[in-house]
């Protein structure tokens, strides 16, 4: 009875990314997770399927519904309506940059401008698999590796000394509106 009354007042993660990047798990609109993956890990999955009071085994064909899949990467619906990617290719990186709200790549960061939030190969690295919980305008960040924390199995990385614990998107610079009033000499018939 305890624990049923603890899994209630805990929030469920949002978003659950593996050490590697090569693994995403999204709760969709029907509450549950979709996974997206570039490499199978079932012991990963059946792993956050139990923490997750989820019955379905790591090979449930519904774990991927909703997800779509290319070799450049996936992508899904979050339960907000926005779509978070898991890159796997640069060429994917702009497209992603430009739809997804969240985007995930074990890969370096893409160029400067990207629309989205972005989880690189560089966050993973110091801070290992990632939750994320949707806040109002970010995500908040529990990681397995917080900054500063020296284990023999998990040794703290020099200089990191500070854990993120949100994820924002990059402030964006608001794009000029077009004028797409034809021109006069557009208007006039032709003769």
């Amino acid at each position: 009875m305890v624990a049923s009354v603890w899994a209630l007042l805990v929030p469920q993660p949002d978003v659950l990314v593996s050490a590697d990047g090569r693994n995403v798990a999204v709760r969709g609109g029907d509450g549950r997770l979709h996974l997206m993956h570039s490499a199978k890990d079932a012991f990963l999955v059946k792993e956050w399927l139990a923490a997750d009071a989820d019955a379905r085994s790591a090979a449930d064909a519904s774990l991927g519904e909703g997800v779509s899949c290319d070799p450049s990467g996936c992508v899904t619906q979050s339960s907000n309506g926005g779509f978070v990617a898991l890159a796997v290719r640069p060429e994917a990186l702009a497209d992603d940059c430009e739809r997804a709200a969240l985007i995930v790549t074990a890969r370096p960061p893409p160029p400067r401008g990207c629309a989205a939030s972005v989880i690189d190969a560089e966050r993973l690295r110091r801070h290992g698999a990632l939750v994320l919980r949707r806040t109002r305008d970010s995500y908040a960040i529990d990681a397995v590796k917080p900054g500063g924390i020296d284990r023999p199995w998990s040794p703290a990385v020099p200089g990191d000394s500070d854990s993120e614990t949100t994820l924002r998107g990059p402030a964006t610079t608001p794009r000029p509106a077009v004028d797409a009033t034809p021109a006069e000499t557009d208007l006039q018939g032709e003769d």
